[in-house]
């Protein structure tokens, strides 16, 4: 850039783009707008500098950093994406806020015995973020086997929820029991995983899905767990997938197999999934269904066994 005589002084430009003498001065030393020195040594600038300034303020404005505003001047990076990049950061922010104001609330809120444990079990969990994070890789124990990307990420669709866009105490204290109950369940959890060493995870839980989706009817009626089609979906997955006849002795040898599922803690898992999300009814609560009219199966078989 040459200096001719329509080039505007820092003055003028201060002036023109409403943005102080100094501000321009740290701009053109980060390389966000150009100059060039008069005979005396004065910075001088194209007219475009105005709009370029101009833009630069709004868009500090905004909260944009200058590293994002330097992608966008040089054309680095659209507008539109830099601006969707900072208001995802934002979104981030303001659902750490949310849950920190929530976690104040439930420890304000708790009975004066109950205040320190509640305030325990939060500050265990973390934020929800890290709560998440902690649910996913929970629940990625139970593979031992590789499953592609976009099938894990339905799985954890299903069993983990995320945490509420704006949290109340109540869902906070339950995300953070669920974290907690989580740790409890690692082992009985990676001992089942590992049996299912041989297994293909993949198919044998689609096939359980569909044991799961016939049980929905039955459990929105109220009917409790009992022997039928849906049970015997659920067992010929099973057996299906570990190459074996479904028989008296499979059922039981499966119930084994499900005890983790009959776990209490587990029980109080899905019950917290429903807390968070609202939800009266969760996969888990059809999974445990078909689990338990197992129980009642074979609980029928052994008191009147096969003759």
């Amino acid at each position: 850039m040459s200096v001719t005589r329509d080039t505007l002084g820092i003055g003028e430009l201060s002036h023109r783009a409403g943005v102080p003498v100094r501000t321009i001065r740290f701009y053109c030393d980060e390389g966000i707008l150009a100059s060039v020195r008069s005979a005396g040594g004065h910075r001088r600038f194209e007219p475009a500098a105005v709009d370029r300034l101009v833009l630069v303020r709004r868009l500090r404005a905004l909260g944009l950093g200058l590293p994002a505003i330097t992608a966008v001047l040089t054309g680095e990076r659209a507008l539109a994406d830099a601006v969707a990049a900072e208001r995802a950061a934002l979104d981030v922010e303001l659902g750490a806020l949310a849950w920190r104001r929530a976690a104040l609330s439930a420890v304000e809120q708790a009975d004066p015995v109950a205040r320190a444990t509640r305030l325990e079990l939060l500050a265990a969990a973390g934020d929800g973020r890290a709560a998440h994070d902690e649910l996913v890789a929970f629940w990625r124990r139970f593979f031992v086997n590789p499953v592609g990307a976009e099938w894990f990420h339905l799985f954890v669709e299903m069993n983990v929820p995320p945490p509420p866009v704006d949290p109340t105490p109540a869902q906070v204290v339950a995300y953070a029991e669920l974290v907690t109950l989580a740790r409890a369940l690692v082992g009985p959890f990676q001992a089942r995983a590992h049996a299912n060493r041989h297994l293909d995870e993949v198919a044998l839980l689609t096939e359980v899905g569909v044991a799961c989706e016939q049980v929905v009817p039955l459990v929105a009626a109220g009917h409790p767990p009992a022997p039928g089609v849906e049970l015997d979906q659920f067992v010929h997955a099973h057996a299906g997938a570990r190459d074996r006849r479904d028989t008296p002795q499979f059922r039981r040898d499966l119930l084994i197999y499900a005890g983790p599922d009959r776990d209490p803690r587990m029980r109080r898992y899905w019950t917290l999934v429903g807390d968070v999300t609202g939800e009266q009814v969760t996969v888990g609560t059809w999974h445990t269904w078909l689990v338990d009219a197992l129980a009642v199966d074979v609980g029928k078989a052994a008191v009147h066994p096969i003759q």
